[in-house]
């Protein structure tokens, strides 16, 4: 008979297991009634809905921390609620009330705390919008209802903050068409899938950059960062990709730790000819501030600085991180503590 052995369970893929909680709202006459706490599970959807054939769907990703003083606290919810709202006014949906946006999410928080994760995890939150018209011939006509509901899940790093990643360029490809590129919506990443994969498969790169033209632009899931000479630099925000909260979130703190910011073109050779003294970043809610160690552009693997996470990288993932679980004062107004029953 074998002896026993024990193992440390591995962690379930991040945004992979819902809490017990989640948010409903429907609309009548296109005004949403007020929502609803239950349960998770299925969700009763006509197949003809609007959302599903016709991409009128969009959504919104942020994270409540537990601090070390026990306090949960929302990052930026009056951000992403802002921009939810946006998504939805781009896809003709009707616009729900950012403020009741932000109600909805302390609601569904409060009603979550128990699954909040200790540090480094969080509660990532999920509100998603879905036009509910069930009309299978309004490929040319916005849908007039909508679902809105709200998801929480508890995560753990979506990249360790020391793994370095490989990260491939695209340069004939864009994420997204430029129409919808501040649109948080699936679709925009499902255009993305395709390239990715194949980087994964055939160059081994855990993310794709896209460079339409040569001009950098974004990756899939984040923003990018150039830490060089002192300054970072960033594509700036044009409406041909998403204006990340994350990134003015970094930006912000790089400022007020006296670093110089430069939002202007970054161009694919600048981004290359300055790797070997560079830092580059990739930055989002999931990724937070997630360090790049080697670029791949064509048959050439570009070590970015030593290859490893950058010392600057390193410094503005924790004066972020320190500000979301209240261990660094908030200046800004960012973080909003969570009550028990909201």
């Amino acid at each position: 008979m074998s002896e026993s052995t024990t193992s440390t369970p591995t962690p379930a893929p991040f945004g992979s297991v819902m809490a017990g909680t989640m948010a409903t709202s429907r609309t009548n006459d296109g005004s949403f009634a007020p929502f609803e706490l239950e349960p998770v599970g299925p969700l009763s959807l006509h197949p003809a809905a609007h959302g599903l054939h016709y991409g009128s769907a969009c959504f919104e990703g942020l994270k409540a921390h537990r601090g070390e003083d026990g306090t949960v606290r929302l990052f930026r919810a009056r951000d992403h609620a802002q921009r939810l709202a946006g998504s939805a006014a781009g896809l003709c949906l009707p616009v729900p009330d950012p403020e009741w946006i932000t109600e909805m999410l302390h609601a569904v928080v409060a009603a979550n705390l128990d699954e909040v994760p200790d540090p480094p995890g969080a509660l990532y939150l999920r509100p998603t919008l879905l036009g509910t018209d069930p009309n299978i011939g309004a490929a040319t006509h916005p849908s007039r209802e909508a679902l809105l509901y709200v998801l929480a899940s508890p995560v753990g790093d979506y990249v360790a903050a020391d793994r370095p990643l490989t990260v491939a360029v695209e340069t004939d490809l864009p994420r997204t068409t430029p129409q919808f590129g501040g649109v948080k919506a699936g679709g925009n990443y499902a255009m993305a899938l395709g390239p990715t994969e194949r980087a994964r498969r055939e160059l081994s790169a855990h993310q794709l950059l896209f460079a339409p033209k040569g001009f950098v632009q974004e990756a899939g899931p984040a923003n990018f960062l150039l830490i060089s000479d002192g300054a970072l630099i960033t594509p700036p925000l044009d409406g041909t990709f998403l204006a990340g909260i994350t990134r003015d979130s970094v930006l912000t703190l790089a400022r007020d730790l006296g670093d110089q910011v430069e939002e202007r073109p970054l161009l694919v050779d600048e981004l290359l000819d300055r790797s070997a003294t560079a830092e580059a970043a990739l930055v989002g809610t999931a990724a937070v501030l997630a360090g790049v160690g080697t670029l791949v552009y064509g048959d050439q693997r570009v070590r970015v600085g030593d290859g490893g996470v950058g010392p600057r990288t390193q410094r503005l993932r924790e004066a972020l991180v320190a500000v979301q679980r209240g261990v660094a004062p908030d200046h800004w107004g960012w973080t909003e503590p969570v009550a028990p029953g909201g």
